[in-house]
């Protein structure tokens, strides 16, 4: 069973990701948004059991001690935004945007993370060749940092 702290731990983990980092930096989400919306979806994955939301407000990093109304407005406010922004991939789709040859390099760097993340679970799940996995995993590791950064970055035309 996993203890509160080792919830935090993991959800410490996961927002200095920098991968993390740099996504949400550029995302539709506030820190605390995304903190407590990883709370709300994952604590109970990991806990394997349903959790009251007195108990998810307690699992904050950014702003312990919340009232369980500030922690279900600022999950209210996440779940709208994420929603929002999925209306808006959906808009661009149907008006024909992504094939935009401009959003190649968005396309692309989706692409790697998502290689990046199976040569990583792929690492971790094979024991025999790590050293030449763990290589690979840090080669996508970069390669994917500075791309998320190169596109972070405003383009003046």
């Amino acid at each position: 069973m996993y203890s509160k702290e080792n919830i935090r731990e993991w959800l410490m983990r996961s927002m200095n990701d920098p991968f993390a980092k740099i996504l949400s930096k550029n995302s539709n989400l506030t820190k605390t948004q995304l903190e407590t919306l990883l709370i709300d979806i994952l604590a109970e994955n990991i806990t394997e059991k349903t959790l009251k939301t007195e108990e998810k407000a307690k699992l904050r990093l950014l702003k312990a001690d919340i009232s369980r109304g500030s922690f279900n407005r600022t999950l209210q406010q996440a779940r709208k935004n994420v929603i929002q922004s999925i209306y808006t991939i959906l808009l661009l789709g149907y008006l024909g945007i992504f094939e935009d040859t401009r959003l190649d390099p968005y396309l692309e760097v989706a692409n790697k993370l998502q290689t990046y993340m199976s040569a990583y679970k792929d690492m971790i799940g094979n024991e025999g060749t790590k050293g030449e996995y763990l290589r690979i995993v840090r080669m996508l590791h970069e390669e994917l940092e500075s791309s998320l950064e190169r596109l972070s970055k405003p383009r003046t035309r």
